[in-house]
């Protein structure tokens, strides 16, 4: 629990954490406190904006829409990595979500993720988000492809972190959207724990030292020789018979891991699949294991049946700790076999020690 920043507070804590300011006329003046409280805030809350080029992005945080009116945001982070200040107090961003996972923000005392919310804006039981967290408006298409260039990430891992060293807070005071209200999916792209875990690296070192991924990451270009049938009703991991490029040398030939920790990677699986009946689907996900046992299933992309074939590119981006691993998974909900004719996966692996 804290009384909010001032503006001249933040503006200071955002310039020592290293952030590139863009103040915006007019944003310290510009808030929603005329509809409730501003304060006392517990955390800093991260969306994506849902726009793509030629947006004004940034006027569109700062003044609304029809249905809503601005500010949306505490802040619009462009992929250029500048923090656009769009509004000082309230602001239409949070909307309502969930009280055990505000008390499990307020007293840091989740896991890897706060406890699931089950509430969201209008909901009976939920409370008012625009009073209690900063917000964080981050510009991209939110479609799990657009992605997320250094500079912008590095820019929101750092505008996080200053208003968390300013209060105090640690970095569990930093969650997603998605993780407040059960109607939302952002951000989309990246994990929100391996973010926090991006804040706590920043909060570990004096201000404006963190300067996140290493710059020369390793290059990973990985394939399938040839087309093979996939089976309805299973989970089959797609084993990578084609090797291009392996900088990190821990891909063997014929084998599904493409990354092992401790590691973060970031790029896309591109798969062509053919013989899928229009409308049905086949499911990608990322899946992490230890050894040969899984331990966790990632977020699923469908790639829907057309009537000549069927492609979908698939993000991957994750970190993965000590002893993990990660596989693409594939599951034919058809009722025929399908071919997998390409999957090509090309990422970046940043190692860990």
């Amino acid at each position: 629990m804290a009384t909010p920043l001032t503006a001249a507070r933040l503006v200071a804590a955002l310039k020592a954490e290293g952030c590139v300011v863009r103040e915006v006329a007019g944003w310290r003046t510009n808030n929603r406190n005329h509809k409730g409280p501003w304060g006392p805030v517990h955390g800093a809350m991260i969306h994506h904006t849902v726009t793509g080029s030629g947006t004004d992005v940034v006027g569109l945080i700062f003044h609304g829409h029809s249905a809503l009116p601005g500010p949306l945001a505490t802040g619009c982070i462009t992929k250029d990595g500048v923090v656009h200040l769009t509004g000082n107090g309230r602001a239409n961003h949070a909307g309502g979500g969930d009280r055990e996972v505000l008390d499990a923000v307020i007293g840091e005392s989740y896991g890897t993720y706060p406890p699931p919310t089950h509430e969201h804006d209008g909901s009976a039981g939920a409370v008012d988000g625009n009073a209690r967290f900063y917000g964080w408006e981050c510009e991209n298409r939110g479609d799990g492809k657009d992605p997320w260039p250094p500079a912008q990430y590095l820019a929101m891992v750092k505008a996080t972190a200053a208003i968390c060293r300013a209060h105090g807070w640690g970095h569990k005071s930093a969650i997603g959207h998605l993780e407040w209200s059960d109607w939302k999916v952002d951000p989309r792209g990246f994990d929100m724990a391996g973010f926090r875990r991006d804040v706590a690296d920043a909060l570990a070192l004096p201000a404006g030292r963190w300067e996140g991924e290493d710059p020369m990451p390793q290059y990973v270009n990985l394939g399938v020789a040839g087309d093979y049938q996939l089976a309805p009703g299973a989970w089959d991991s797609v084993e990578f018979t084609a090797e291009w490029t392996d900088e990190t040398g821990q891909h063997a030939d014929g084998g599904s891991v493409f990354a092992r920790g401790p590691a973060r990677f970031s790029g896309t699986v591109s798969l062509h699949i053919d013989g899928l009946p229009t409308g049905a689907v086949v499911q990608a996900r990322m899946s992490e294991y230890e050894g040969d046992e899984l331990r966790a299933d990632h977020p699923i992309h469908e790639i829907a049946g057309t009537g000549g074939g069927s492609f979908v590119v698939v993000p991957v981006t994750k970190r993965l700790a000590p002893g993990r691993s990660m596989r693409v998974r594939l599951l034919n909900q058809a009722a025929v076999p399908v071919t997998v004719v390409s999957a090509v996966l090309t990422a970046l692996v940043w190692k860990e020690t």
